[in-house]
C-alpha cells in the first residue's frame, strides 16, 4: 500500500489534535473552576460521591444552625435561673429575719416591701425573651408566660433542636416544668390553722398536755369523754372518717398516735407545733392527695364510757342547726337538752352550702360553697388521679389506670372513677377485685346566676342521672338522664369530668332540658354555654364563670351525700373543703407560693392563724419550708438547663468538626489540585507543540522524497 501525505496527517495530527485539545480544554476548565468535573457525564463516580457529600453538608449545616439556636436559648435559660436562685436566696434570708421575733411592724413592713420587689423581679425574669421569643412559654413562644397575678399562660410543650437522624435535644424549660413542675421526692405536709392554747391556764400546749387541757373542763366534779371527728384522704387517694373517743386524762400525744393509726400504720407522721396546731406529714413521696380535717366535742351532761350513742354529738342534724354556737362567748352548742362544747382545728371564711355567711366554718368539712371571685366560683380541692385501680363493667375489668398518670391533675376527659375512692365491690368479684362508683349520689345545691336557690342531686345509678327540685319544696323531684355525644346514656364508671361539669353548668345557668331526651339534653347544654361555663383550672380545680354578671349572684356546693354521716363510708370524692393548710406538696405552683410567703410576713403571723385577716395563710415558719422547696425545685431546673446546654455545646463542637471533615473529604473528591493541574497543562502544551512541529515537518514532504 502506498503511504500518502494525508495518511501521515491523519495519523499524526487529526486524532492527536482532538485528544490533546479535549485534554487541554478539560485541564483549563479544572483550573478555571477549581473542580475536577463539571457534569455527571464527566465522571459518574466522582459526581455521585460529591452529591452525597453535598447532601451531608446541607444536613450538617441545618444541624449546626438548629443547635446554635437551641444553645443560645438554653444558655440564656441557665443565666436567667442563676438570677432566680439569687432572688430565692435573698427571699429566704428575709424570711429568717422576719421569723426571729425581734422585728416590729415597721421592720416587717420593710421586709414585705423588699419581698414584693423580689416577686416583681422574678416575674420579670419569668418573662425573659430572646428576639421577642419568650424562654419559659413552652412552644407558645409569642405568648407572655406570666401575668401580673402570677398565672402561667404558656404551655407545657418542649422545643427541641435537631441533632441528626432520630436524634433531638430539648433546649427549653417550659413554664409547666419551672412554675408548675412536680418534685417526686417531696412529702406532702398539711396543718390545721386554729391556734390552740391550754383552756385551763391559757399556756402553750405540748404533746404531753392532757385532753382536758385541750378541750377544757366545765364541770370539775366528773370526767367527761371527748369525741374527735376525723376526716381525710390518704396518700393513695382513699378517703376515711372516724370517731376517736378519749378520756380527759389521756395525753394529746395519744390523740396524735390515734390519728396516725386511722391513716394507716406507718403512713403518716402527726405532730403538734408550738401554736397547738396539728401537722400531718405523708411518709410517701410524690403524692398530692393527703388531706386532714378534725373537730372535737365534749358532752358535759353525760358520762360517756364508750362509743357515744347515736346520733353522735356532732352529726349532720346538729351541724345544720348550730346557729346557737357563740364562739365569742363560751363556745357551746345547745341542742335539745344536751350541752356540747365544740373545738375547731381548721377554720376558714368559707360560707355554707347555700352561700350564706354562717359561724359554722370550722365544723363543716365539705358542705361549703365554692369561693367567689368576681364572676367566678372556684373549688378548693384539686382533682387528682389516684393510684392504679380498676375500671369495671358487670364484674369484668375494662381498664387499669397506668402509673404514668398517677398524681396528675384531672382533665375534661378524665373519668370520675379515676379520681374517686371506689368502695363498692362488684359481685361476683373477679381477680383482681373490681370496684364501681355506681350507687353514689352527690348533692349539688346553691343559687343560679339569677340568684334563685336550687336543690339538685347527681346520681350515679345504673346509668348516670341528675335530679332537681322543680317546685321549690326542697326535695328533688325531676330526673334527667346524662347523655353521651352519640345519644347513649352515660354509665357511672365511664362518666367524665366534662359530663359532670356540663350538668353543673346547666343547673347553675338555669338551662334545663325541655324533655328527658338526648337532643334536648345537648340543646340545653349548648344554651348554657352562652351564659356561663364550668371548667377545670390548670391545677385541677372546678371553676364556674358567669358571662352575664361581673359579680356573680350564683353560689354552688357539691358534696357526697354521705358526707357527715359517720355511720356510713367516707365520701368517695371531695370537691371543696374546709381542710388543713398545705405546707409542702410535690406539685409546685411557683408564684402562688411566693404570694403566700409574702402574705405570711404581711400579716405578721409566725404560725397559721384562723383569726387573722387571711386565716388560710401558712405563717412565716411554714413559709421558710416552702421557700426551701422552691429553692430545691429551682436548683433541679437549673441542673436540667445546664445539662441541656452542655449537650448542645458538645453537639455544636462535634458538628463543627464533622463539617470540617466532610468539607475536606468533599474537596479531595471534587476539587482540583491546582499545582497538579498546572503541571498537566504544561505537559499537554508541550505535547501539543511537539505534535504540531511533527505535523509541520510532514507537511513539507514531496514526491521527490520517495524517489
Amino acid at each position: 500500500m502506498r503511504v500518502t501525505q494525508s495518511m501521515y496527517y491523519d495519523n499524526l495530527y487529526s486524532a492527536n489534535n482532538s485528544k490533546l485539545s479535549k485534554e487541554l480544554f478539560d485541564v483549563n476548565k479544572q483550573i478555571a473552576s477549581g473542580l475536577k468535573i463539571q457534569y455527571a457525564s464527566d465522571d459518574v463516580r466522582t459526581f455521585t460521591e460529591t452529591m452525597r457529600l453535598d447532601n451531608e453538608l446541607t444536613t450538617i449545616s441545618q444541624i449546626k444552625k438548629s443547635t446554635e439556636s437551641g444553645y443560645k436559648v438554653s444558655n440564656q435559660t441557665d443565666v436567667t435561673l442563676n438570677e432566680f436562685t439569687d432572688s430565692a436566696n435573698r427571699m429566704r434570708t428575709l424570711l429568717l429575719q422576719a421569723a426571729n421575733g425581734t422585728h416590729d411592724s415597721t421592720s416587717l413592713d420593710a421586709i414585705v416591701a423588699e419581698l414584693k420587689g423580689i416577686d416583681k423581679n422574678l416575674k420579670s425574669l419569668a418573662n425573659t425573651s430572646i428576639n421577642g421569643q419568650f424562654l419559659f412559654a413552652g412552644s407558645a413562644i409569642n405568648t407572655k408566660p406570666i401575668s401580673e397575678d402570677g398565672v402561667y399562660h404558656g404551655n407545657d410543650v418542649a422545643v427541641s433542636s435537631f441533632l441528626g437522624s432520630n436524634n433531638q435535644q430539648q433546649y427549653n424549660l417550659t413554664g409547666g416544668q419551672l412554675f408548675l413542675g412536680e418534685e417526686l421526692n417531696v412529702k406532702r405536709e398539711v396543718t390545721s390553722n386554729v391556734v390552740n392554747k391550754n383552756l385551763l391556764d391559757k399556756k402553750t400546749l405540748t404533746p404531753q398536755s392532757t385532753i382536758a387541757e385541750l378541750m377544757g373542763d366545765k364541770d370539775k366534779t366528773k370526767l367527761n369523754q371527748s369525741h374527735f371527728y376525723l376526716r381525710g384522704t390518704r396518700s393513695d387517694g382513699s378517703s376515711f372518717k372516724n370517731i376517736i373517743n378519749m378520756d380527759e386524762t389521756a395525753s394529746i400525744d395519744h390523740l396524735l398516735k390515734d390519728i396516725e393509726n386511722k391513716y394507716g400504720a406507718n403512713t403518716v407522721n402527726v405532730s403538734l407545733n408550738s401554736a397547738g396546731q396539728i401537722i400531718v406529714e405523708d411518709k410517701q413521696k410524690g403524692s398530692s392527695k393527703l388531706d386532714f380535717h378534725i373537730i372535737g366535742a365534749v358532752d358535759y351532761n353525760a358520762d360517756y364510757t364508750g362509743v357515744p350513742p347515736a346520733p353522735a354529738p356532732v352529726d349532720r342534724a346538729l351541724v345544720s342547726d348550730v346557729d346557737s354556737l357563740d364562739n365569742a362567748k363560751k363556745d357551746y352548742v345547745t341542742a335539745t337538752a344536751t350541752d356540747f362544747f365544740v373545738k375547731e382545728f381548721s377554720k376558714s371564711n368559707m360560707t355554707s352550702a347555700n352561700g350564706a355567711a354562717t359561724n359554722i366554718e370550722g365544723l363543716v368539712y365539705d358542705r361549703v360553697a365554692f369561693e367567689r371571685e368576681g364572676s367566678s366560683l372556684i373549688s378548693s380541692v384539686p382533682q387528682i388521679i389516684r393510684n392504679t385501680h380498676y375500671i369495671s363493667d358487670n364484674g369484668q375489668v375494662l381498664d387499669t389506670i397506668s402509673s404514668d398518670r398517677e398524681n396528675a391533675f384531672a382533665k375534661d376527659s378524665t373519668l370520675l372513677s379515676e379520681v374517686a375512692d371506689t368502695k363498692n365491690e362488684i359481685l361476683p368479684s373477679t381477680n383482681p377485685k373490681t370496684y364501681t362508683i355506681e350507687g353514689t349520689s352527690f348533692a349539688f345545691t346553691g343559687k343560679d346566676v339569677n340568684g334563685n336557690t336550687f336543690t339538685a342531686e347527681i346520681k350515679l345509678e345504673a346509668t348516670a342521672k341528675f335530679s332537681i327540685d322543680t317546685n321549690g319544696n326542697g326535695t328533688v323531684d325531676t330526673d334527667y338522664d346524662i347523655f353521651n355525644v352519640d345519644g347513649s346514656k352515660v354509665e357511672p364508671d365511664k362518666m367524665t369530668y366534662r359530663q359532670l361539669m356540663d350538668v353543673m353548668n346547666m343547673v347553675t345557668t338555669n338551662n334545663l332540658p325541655a324533655a328527658n331526651t338526648a337532643s334536648d339534653y345537648h340543646t340545653a347544654n349548648s344554651n348554657a354555654n352562652f351564659i356561663g361555663n364550668t371548667d377545670l383550672t390548670y391545677d385541677g380545680k372546678i371553676e364556674f364563670n358567669d358571662f352575664t354578671n361581673s359579680t356573680t349572684q350564683a353560689s354552688i356546693s357539691l358534696y357526697d351525700l354521705n358526707s357527715d354521716d359517720f355511720s356510713k363510708d367516707a365520701s368517695i370524692m371531695t370537691f371543696n373543703t374546709n381542710n388543713a393548710l398545705t405546707i409542702r406538696d410535690p406539685k409546685t405552683d411557683f408564684f402562688k407560693t411566693i404570694d403566700d410567703i409574702i402574705t405570711a410576713v404581711e400579716n405578721y403571723n409566725l404560725y397559721p392563724d384562723s383569726g387573722a385577716s387571711d386565716g388560710k395563710n401558712v405563717g412565716i415558719e411554714n413559709a421558710i419550708a416552702m421557700i426551701d422547696d422552691l429553692q430545691d425545685h429551682t436548683f433541679r431546673m437549673q441542673s436540667i438547663a445546664g445539662a441541656q446546654s452542655n449537650t448542645l455545646r458538645n453537639s455544636l463542637e462535634r458538628t463543627s468538626i464533622l463539617e470540617i471533615s466532610t468539607m475536606s473529604l468533599r474537596s479531595s473528591v471534587i476539587d482540583t489540585d491546582l499545582a497538579e493541574s498546572s503541571l498537566k497543562l504544561t505537559q499537554l502544551t508541550l505535547n501539543y507543540q511537539a505534535m504540531l512541529s511533527t505535523v509541520g515537518k510532514v507537511s513539507q514532504l514531496s514526491l521527490v522524497n520517495y524517489l
